[in-house]
């Protein structure tokens, strides 16, 4: 396993960061992150194999994973523990929930890249604290990182909702206001003179809120792989 391109400065990776590549193997033979260019990618980690709160995920994201390829996004998970361990655990999650996980995920037994990402410290004796999300877009930057502790599991249907808020707000120019889902109301761009701000026709709203539909059929089409 090695990384690509490290940080160009000190700490771990922020928003709107390049995501630091890097090359590893997984269950699905060897990965890189540039591969994944030209698409959305939720990378994400868990501390061990064979854990309950982590196996729950597993399971919600496998059987999510449709609905995931229907943005345009790849799912990539990662952990610290062997490939050999990851072989097992996902047979055991296929023998248990009737569940095939069949998204990869990657071997990171040096740390290396949990690291590179800033996902534990850079002294940590163990992985305890490797539970992080990295939403990526298509250019390779990171757009959102979340973490959540060892005891809570991670919310796949926010993470779809996440994506989808993404994707509308970078092809239309807008915002998404509080439990925004798709289909509902976006928040227009501010006026950016006082005329325009006076010249508002919306009633209940202020100029500085207004929210209104997106054009019909106006959803962005997922990229594909190219």
């Amino acid at each position: 396993m090695t990384i690509e391109s490290p940080p160009s400065r000190l700490g771990p990776p922020l928003l709107h960061d390049p995501a630091p590549d890097f090359r590893a193997r997984t269950t699905l033979g060897e990965r890189t992150l540039s591969e994944y260019r030209g698409r959305w990618l939720l990378l994400f980690s868990h501390p061990a194999d064979f854990t309950p709160v982590c196996t729950s995920e597993f399971v919600a994201f496998a059987r999510a994973a449709d609905r995931f390829e229907a943005l345009g996004c790849d799912l990539l998970a990662l952990s610290v523990d062997s490939l050999f361990s990851h072989v097992a655990w996902l047979r055991s999650i296929h023998e248990q929930f009737g569940v095939k996980v069949l998204f990869p995920l990657i071997e990171d037994p040096s740390m290396a890249i949990a690291r590179a990402y800033g996902m534990i410290a850079p002294n940590a004796a163990d992985a305890s604290m490797v539970r992080a999300a990295f939403v990526i877009d298509p250019a390779g930057i990171i757009r959102t990182i979340s973490w959540y502790p060892i005891t809570t599991g991670r919310n796949v249907e926010e993470l779809l909702r996440l994506l989808a808020a993404l994707q509308v707000t970078d092809a239309h120019g807008v915002s998404t206001p509080e439990g925004w889902q798709p289909g509902d109301d976006v928040i227009l761009p501010s006026p950016l003179t006082a005329e325009a701000a006076f010249d508002r026709h919306e009633s209940g709203t202020d100029w500085y809120y207004r929210t209104a539909p997106l054009p019909q059929g106006a959803t962005p089409r997922s990229r594909q792989r190219g």
